[in-house]
């Protein structure tokens, strides 16, 4: 998810949660019957699988990496009137296919709108597409995260497993029910979370914690990914933050082409804006993963609208050529707070260049049904 960035990096949102919060919070979390107007909003959902693995020389391996292109993906906004699903099909038929993998993001509030891994709209989506979870450990202020405020559950305490019984454990175990494989990163972005909920230390501790959690109770339906923002100042940062190729699948970076919206004349091509993280990531942190381009957009010129367009344009012949182990790009269809910040392809030139992009025969691959 965004962080709130300034020109030449970000500005962390985050607050520290407070002793009193938590205690609050924990009350809270236990006592589901006070949390849902209908019964049943947290039973487990049905297995997800909906046809056949691929099979043949392009069927996608065990970890979902496509050997013959890459996945088509993006994050897309509820839909005013609150349905996932509307916004996805609205979402589709503007741009004339069917997304491979959806991104969601989550809190661990454990509340039904934001918290509940799985939704009822994920899970009737996710049988056509695979999903991508992005679960943050922090409590967000607002529904979806509006404003970006939020509080901060804490690695270290996570890391302790104090946390498991309320709140990792009932998803973890909704995450195993559902079956189907899905892709699943924790604290995306995690750079922009620091010093806020710990130390670099404390976060590949809550995330090999996290991970272990997984396997002890029986899922294997999970690819890990771990993101970073992506912003080359901070590679020493990414380095400390890796938790090991043992605990990582894919490792994704989240780059766009910012523009106007950070107050510069520095337009930067698709190529210049995801190449040189592309480049660092596999020299310094594995060159052995492949890579998400987790969250990708443009924002406007408004001096000249057809730049948009031709920068979506560009994407499969960088994909293809400059990107190879870049094996799933996931558009970010939604504006960041501020001027010339709309990083939607809702219309207009930015529309015409995302449907000609995801038309391209590299990202039509077999999307698996389990």
């Amino acid at each position: 998810m965004i962080r709130l960035r300034g020109r030449r990096g970000f500005v962390p949102v985050a607050v520290i949660l407070a002793a009193g919060l938590i205690a609050g919070l924990g009350i809270w979390l236990a006592q589901p019957e006070k949390r849902s107007g209908a019964p049943g909003w947290d039973a487990l959902p049905a297995d997800a699988a909906s046809g056949p693995a691929p099979a043949g020389r392009c069927a996608p391996s065990a970890t979902l990496v496509p050997p013959c292109g890459a996945w088509w993906g993006a994050y897309v906004p509820y839909a005013k009137n609150g349905s996932l699903k509307d916004a996805v099909h609205g979402f589709e038929s503007r741009i004339g296919r069917r997304l491979d993998l959806l991104y969601t993001y989550h809190d661990m509030s454990s509340t039904p709108l934001d918290g509940e891994l799985l939704t009822p709209d994920e899970q009737e989506l996710g049988r056509d597409r695979m999903l991508m979870l992005a679960w943050e450990s922090t409590v967000w202020r607002k529904p979806h995260h509006e404003g970006y405020t939020e509080d901060q559950l804490g690695w270290a305490k996570l890391a302790s497993g104090a946390y498991d019984e309320e709140i990792i454990d009932p998803q973890v175990r909704r995450i195993k029910a559902y079956g189907k494989r899905i892709f699943f990163s924790f604290d995306q972005e995690v750079d922009a979370r620091t010093p806020d909920a710990g130390t670099p230390e404390e976060y590949v501790a809550a995330y090999r914690h996290l991970h272990d959690r997984f396997r002890e109770l029986g899922v294997d339906n999970v690819v890990w990914v771990w993101t970073v923002s992506g912003y080359l100042p901070n590679g020493e940062l990414f380095k400390r933050l890796y938790p090991g190729d043992d605990y990582v699948d894919w490792i994704g970076m989240d780059q766009y082409n910012y523009y106007l919206c950070h107050k510069t004349t520095d337009w930067q091509s698709f190529a210049d804006s995801q190449k040189p993280t592309y480049d660092w990531l596999r020299a310094n942190v594995s060159d052995r993963k492949p890579i998400m381009l987790s969250e990708f957009a443009t924002a406007p010129d408004p001096s000249r609208p057809q730049r948009a367009g031709q920068w979506y344009e560009q994407v499969p012949g960088v994909a293809k050529s400059a990107l190879p182990d870049a094996k799933a790009l996931v558009m970010w269809d939604r504006s960041v707070p501020g001027k010339d910040c709309d990083l939607t392809v809702n219309s207009g030139s930015a529309l015409a260049g995302y449907r000609r992009a995801g038309s391209d025969a590299y990202f039509r691959q077999p999307v698996p049904g389990r």
